[in-house]
């Protein structure tokens, strides 16, 4: 037979949730109905629910700091999603299946242009040694350099003419365009360039 608690009252909730029974042999037995698992604590439930929505600012300096947060937290997501290759995060100029394959073409190969700075801070050296052979032997050095990133270009023109004609033979994108690119990405050292690489030296594009 069902027996009430002595002291309290019941109510709907907690006769729906707990009856107490008396077996045959004068033991107790609790069991649950109703909704059929137990009432969550109150600080479990407080931690399930969202927090408040906190009040609008009531200065001009707390405006100002909340909208400095809010940018330094935005600026710190499009970093992230640049990084990940987003493309919806990337400039204009960046954007599509098209720029992107021009960009691994350019970053699964070593590209002459690549020490182009590091050619020129030592030609500019040599030019400020007042030895007429180092000077002699700079220029020299500049100018087949120059014959070198001339030669390295059109062979990574060639690439990405061809990697585009075969993934993308329907492109509206000029091609001049696409080969301008490639070759201006590949002058600029591997860790500057914008946006990071996403394939690795000698990858298979």
């Amino acid at each position: 037979m069902k027996l009430r608690l002595p002291g309290r009252r019941p109510t709907s909730d907690t006769a729906s949730d707990a009856v107490t029974t008396v077996t045959p042999h004068g033991s107790t037995a609790v069991g649950t109905t109703g909704k059929g698992r137990p009432t969550p604590r109150r600080n479990e439930a407080q931690g399930r629910r969202s927090g408040p929505v906190p009040p609008p600012p009531t200065t001009r300096k707390e405006a100002y700091k909340r909208m400095r947060e809010q940018q330094v937290a935005g600026r710190g997501n499009t970093r992230l999603a640049v990084a990940r290759g987003d493309d919806s995060a990337l400039p204009a100029r960046d954007r599509g299946p098209v720029r992107r394959l021009v960009r691994d073409v350019v970053d699964a190969r070593r590209n002459a242009g690549s020490f182009f700075l590091a050619v020129a801070a030592l030609v500019l050296v040599g030019y400020f040694i007042p030895i007429p052979a180092v000077q002699s032997y700079t220029v020299f050095v500049w100018f087949a350099f120059f014959l070198v990133i001339i030669g390295d270009s059109f062979l990574l023109g060639r690439k990405i003419k061809a990697k585009v004609t075969e993934r993308f033979p329907d492109t509206d994108q000029k091609m001049r365009s696409l080969v301008w690119y490639g070759v201006s990405r590949a002058t600029m050292i591997r860790r500057w360039r914008f946006p990071k690489p996403q394939v690795p030296l000698g990858a298979e594009v």
